[in-house]
């Protein structure tokens, strides 16, 4: 290390820069110049020339050390305060001087981005009585900020636990988070954005046709055939128009005005509760919701979709695994390819714990690889928002589409009943989507028996 300044200084690094590019340009005279000559096969090298060349390599590989040094450790500051990212390199030189970076642990929760949100930061200048508006999350925030490309929504960024900021520094979170479901119904389906507040499309409800093998009367046509061209057959389409309103799931929790300055507790209240219960609010409505007042139109609710009942004739004796299958095959003749199978969580208990004849576990090699939670090779999501002795398969990906109005807002506000006298607030969170299914008999509702 050379005897300069090694403070994280952005201007430090330009004046290295520039000392860098001059010694590499006495590198270049060095070789251009009489230090090298060159005469057929033989090659002479001047000494002096050859000792300076060295030294004067030294120095850049030297100063070009020193400003990675620097510019990671500008990196790494802007890092600590919250202003951005550190790239690999950076966080490579935090765990070389012996600092503990874990992986990933730069990525915010939801509540972190709210509490950093300008909307947040107003509401705490004004004295924290009432916020002006909503905050809302969009996907440059759950990319960005969250560190989750790719992800379906925000709940699948959601953490146990929670990180601090900053070397050496330790955070304490005084509530004790509840375990939460994993698995989740959204989690089969391409999820959608809009804009709109009523979704209109078209319910295709099947083909009409002559031929018992194929849902469509399509077949071989003659060009020309008895002093006529040939005439192509029809497979008239049955159309039903339908709409997929925008729905609103919400609730809040009251806090004391305290937990403004206690951000452990306000991020726990956020994302263990508030949240949390959206996300089994809507795994019932997706399956459940009635279409009638408030409600989503849920998949099991839906008109047209197709049934499977264990042990109809002629399978008077299959098991739940074999109605499971059958189920599937029901799918498949609908000519969509089933993508998951959603059963309450003591079905899906029936279900790893059939056996063989010989009492050996039919799903003993998927648990003891840790594998997904699977079944006929189709993706299993075991909720209790799925009734007891029911269960849904089908091609979530193209019978029907969720799209997301607004995948999650929080508020704060005292000015609730006589929260104000009392030092409450009122924490709200809610949500806003809607579910279409287009093509009901691409699902198969089953009953064990």
């Amino acid at each position: 290390m050379t005897d300069t300044d090694t403070k994280a200084d952005p201007g430090r690094v330009r004046e290295l820069k520039t000392i860098l590019q001059s010694k590499v340009k006495t590198l270049d005279e060095y070789i251009d110049g009489d230090g090298v000559k060159i005469d057929g096969a033989d090659v002479t090298i001047n000494p002096d020339m050859a000792k300076a060349y060295r030294e004067t390599l030294a120095s850049v590989r030297e100063i070009a050390d020193e400003i990675k040094a620097l510019e990671e450790g500008i990196e790494l500051k802007a890092w600590a305060n919250g202003s951005a990212s550190p790239s690999m390199s950076a966080l490579a030189a935090a765990q070389a001087a012996g600092l503990t970076v874990v992986q990933g642990m730069e990525a915010k929760s939801l509540s972190e981005l709210f509490m950093a949100s300008p909307e947040f930061k107003e509401f705490r200048a004004q004295g924290g009585d009432k916020m002006n508006g909503a905050w809302t999350l969009d996907t440059s925030d759950i990319r960005g900020g969250m560190g989750a490309m790719g992800q379906k929504d925000v709940y699948t960024g959601l953490a146990p636990t929670y990180t601090s900021r900053g070397f050496g520094s330790v955070q304490i979170d005084p509530m004790v988070p509840r375990m939460t479901r994993k698995s989740r119904v959204r989690d089969l389906f391409p999820v959608a954005g809009t804009s709109a507040n009523l979704i209109e499309f078209f319910r295709v409800t099947g083909f009409g046709s002559t031929r018992l093998d194929l849902t469509t009367a399509a077949s071989m046509v003659a060009d020309y055939a008895s002093s006529a061209f040939g005439l192509k057959p029809h497979s008239a389409l049955k159309f039903e128009i339908d709409q997929a309103p925008v729905r609103t799931i919400a609730h809040w929790e009251a806090a004391h005005r305290n937990v403004l300055d206690d951000e452990p507790q306000l991020r726990a209240t956020i994302d263990n509760e508030l949240l949390y219960g959206l996300r089994l609010e809507e795994d019932h409505q997706i399956l459940n919701g009635a279409g009638t007042g408030e409600d989503l139109r849920g998949l099991l609710q839906t008109p047209g979709i197709q049934t499977y009942v264990q042990g109809t004739s002629p399978n008077g004796s299959e098991t739940a695994l074999d109605a499971v299958r059958r189920a599937l095959t029901k799918a498949i003749l609908a000519y969509y390819e089933p993508t998951g199978v959603v059963v309450h969580p003591y079905d899906w208990e029936t279900l790893e714990l059939t056996k063989d004849s010989q009492g050996r576990y039919i799903l003993a090699t998927n648990v003891s690889l840790g594998a997904q939670q699977s079944v006929w090779r189709q993706p299993v999501v075991d909720t209790p928002a799925m009734p007891q002795k029911t269960f849904l398969t089908g091609a979530f990906g193209l019978g029907a589409q969720l799209y997301d109005r607004m995948q999650a807002s929080i508020r704060i506000t005292d000015s609730h009943s006589d929260f104000f006298v009392r030092n409450a607030i009122v924490i709200l969170a809610e949500e806003r989507l809607a579910l279409a299914v287009k093509r009901p008999e691409a699902f198969v509702k089953g009953t064990f028996s």
